[in-house]
């Protein structure tokens, strides 16, 4: 038995490296990937950019565009990363800004389906519904206040354009002199670009579906590493920070998202929590809060893999994600009334779905399919 149990440490500790180096191959491939998108988007649209967005121009148009983008992918992640490629080939920062309130959105679907698992049991699931939808309504509720600002007053890009300004001295947009990842990044665009330059401007819309295959894939095993190199240990972190205040519970969500890439991921890891009874609807609140913020950091990565001229936009879009986040949590959890707000809707929400299914299936659809792609058909 003792044997047994000294080789299988050096194995157990063996993995763990296994997994780490996989975590940093997948963190490159999503740099790659990235830059794969930003590269062929200049390479495919070229001068024509502003006619292809201008069914974006409207700002509701591109609030539903990033909100159906990231309820289909499941990963907000994913979807931010994408449009910090597209920054970075043209699109305008103030179009991007709706989108990336949309992703805000639409990644809450996830947690909203991991609660049906619950339905069996009524307690559980009108807990558990409740649990989901806390952040629906929060980020609903932030979007209704900070998109109709964003459309009057301008509040996030120039937020954003202040945060960015050292880099726009002597009239220099590029990024260069940061840029330590391009020369690690190109060689293995260049490897994809060579035989797609063939076909010509279809090369570079190849490439743009090559990176977006790239990116979902590496956030995908970067959240699957993760999780599997923080089991056990981070479900007591959790439990213990939690259930200290309001600042814990947003600091852990924050710090555990980082680390998992994935505020879905960690957002849902408290529905069957809450659903059980482990922990209640209100403690869990803070932590999706942190969650929103702690998501930002693999779009502030993405950034760092894109180089010229639009380098410096595809880092303010990054960072209008993480201001607008952090905004939020600011205005809404610190005033006593909007706080309450979307406690409120979720207990409401969790009465309601223990009375009917069919409330629920509406909620979903009517949030996640048929509003968004009815505004989409109106604005078109």
């Amino acid at each position: 038995m003792n044997t047994q149990a000294t080789t299988a440490a050096p194995q157990n500790s063996s993995m763990r490296w296994v997994r780490w180096a996989n975590l940093a191959f997948m963190l490159y491939i999503l740099l790659v990937a990235v830059s794969m998108v930003s590269s062929g988007f200049k390479w495919s649209v070229g001068e024509q950019a502003k006619t292809l967005f201008e069914f974006a121009s409207h700002p509701v148009a591109g609030l539903m565009i990033g909100l159906v983008a990231t309820a289909l992918i499941q990963s907000s992640s994913t979807v931010t990363s994408i449009i910090v490629g597209l920054v970075a080939g043209g699109l305008p920062v103030e179009t991007a800004i709706p989108m990336v309130m949309g992703a805000n959105i639409g990644t809450t679907l996830t947690n909203t389906l991991v609660s049906l698992g619950h339905a069996r049991c009524k307690e559980e699931f009108r807990r558990a519904f409740a649990s989901a939808t806390v952040h629906d309504f929060f980020n609903l509720l932030a979007v209704s206040i900070f998109l109709p600002l964003e459309m009057m007053f301008g509040i996030l890009d120039k937020i954003s354009t202040w945060l960015v300004s050292p880099l726009l001295d002597a009239g220099d947009m590029s990024m260069k002199g940061l840029n330590f990842m391009k020369p690690l990044t190109q060689p293995a665009v260049d490897l994809v670009k060579g035989p797609l330059s063939t076909f010509g401007n279809m090369g570079g819309v190849a490439l743009i579906v090559i990176g977006i295959a790239l990116i979902f894939i590496a956030i995908t095993a970067m959240g699957k590493l993760m999780r599997s190199l923080m089991v056990g240990r981070a479900k007591d972190i959790l439990k213990s920070a939690i259930g200290r205040g309001p600042l814990h519970g947003i600091a852990s969500g924050t710090v555990v998202t980082i680390l998992v890439q994935s505020s879905s991921t960690t957002t849902s890891l408290m529905v069957p929590l809450v659903g059980t009874g482990v922990l209640k609807v209100r403690e869990v609140y803070p932590f999706t809060l942190g969650a929103n913020i702690g998501t930002c950091i693999t779009a502030l990565l993405a950034a760092t893999a894109i180089s010229g001229d639009n380098a410096v936009f595809a880092l303010q879009i990054a960072l209008v994600h993480l201001v607008f986040n952090i905004l939020a949590t600011v205005l809404i959890f610190g005033v006593p009334f909007l706080r309450e707000l979307p406690l409120k809707g979720a207990f409401y929400l969790g009465d309601l779905a223990t009375k009917s299914k069919a409330a629920v299936f509406g909620y979903i659809s009517l949030v996640f399919g048929i509003l968004p792609l009815t505004i989409l058909g109106l604005t078109a």
